[in-house]
């Protein structure tokens, strides 16, 4: 009976698991560039000296969905978004890290800087742009500053995105929200990353999917905890009968 005890037990904890990754989700779903995680169960076989007569329900495959979000065009010139596969290189307290967020600003120092902040990495450091001009990107993240009076025609390069594409099999996300290198090394540039000025990435969250999971998870539960009610009744029943010999 102890068997069916630490199944249910440990499912039930799992499941509350899941349920809060698919409420982050869920929280997320308007956030620019946000990649939905992704929770599996699995059976883990407790280790004992004597033979393994009993298993946990693990959360054994916290994994991202990769899948690009749409692109949603702003007009604005420090919106961009990566068009295909590829990450922005952002400089935070922790490191280097990336993300597909693309709304970015210039900051009261002149850094081009994401919408927490963050120093936008170009290909010498963070990226720094004159006041008082309008800003162009182009499709390989070369960064040009256009005056906005005087010679307009006098665009001058101010530099280039860092943009990197590591092996997604090879990267995480850290509790910051950013993601980094497993090695927890810097990526190398990938000069094939393509850049759209003026638009933004959506969040990859599919509600109604999530709304579904987040659905079938307290079935789940309930069922779990019911499982759980009924074996502690089974054991009372036993301790009874045995007790009345």
């Amino acid at each position: 009976m102890d068997r069916a005890i630490y199944t249910a037990m440990t499912g039930a904890k799992s499941t509350l698991l899941q349920q809060a990754s698919v409420g982050h989700n869920l929280s997320n779903a308007t956030t620019d560039g946000f990649r939905a995680e992704l929770h599996r169960l699995r059976a883990v076989p407790v280790q004992s000296p004597a033979l393994p007569t009993r298993a946990f329900v693990v959360d054994a495959s916290v994994a991202n969905d990769f899948t690009p979000g749409a692109l949603q065009a702003t007009g604005r010139s420090l919106d961009m978004a990566i068009n295909g596969k590829g990450w922005f290189a952002v400089q935070t307290p922790n490191g280097e890290a990336y993300t597909r967020g693309g709304h970015f600003e210039v900051d009261a120092n002149g850094q081009l800087v994401n919408e927490r902040g963050m120093p936008v990495l170009g290909d010498g450091g963070p990226l720094a742009l004159p006041p008082d001009h309008r800003y162009e990107v182009a499709p390989d993240g070369t960064v040009s500053a256009v005056p906005t009076s005087g010679n307009r025609n006098a665009a001058q390069v101010v530099g280039q995105l860092k943009l990197v594409n590591p092996d997604e099999a090879q990267i995480r996300r850290s509790d910051d929200g950013y993601f980094r290198l497993a090695s927890g090394d810097p990526a190398d540039a990938d000069p094939n990353v393509r850049v759209a000025g003026g638009f933004v990435e959506s969040s990859n969250v599919n509600i109604v999917e999530q709304m579904v999971q987040m659905m079938s998870l307290a079935r789940h539960f309930e069922t779990q905890t019911k499982l759980l009610t009924t074996l502690d009744t089974n054991a009372r029943t036993a301790d009874q009968i045995l007790s009345s010999r």
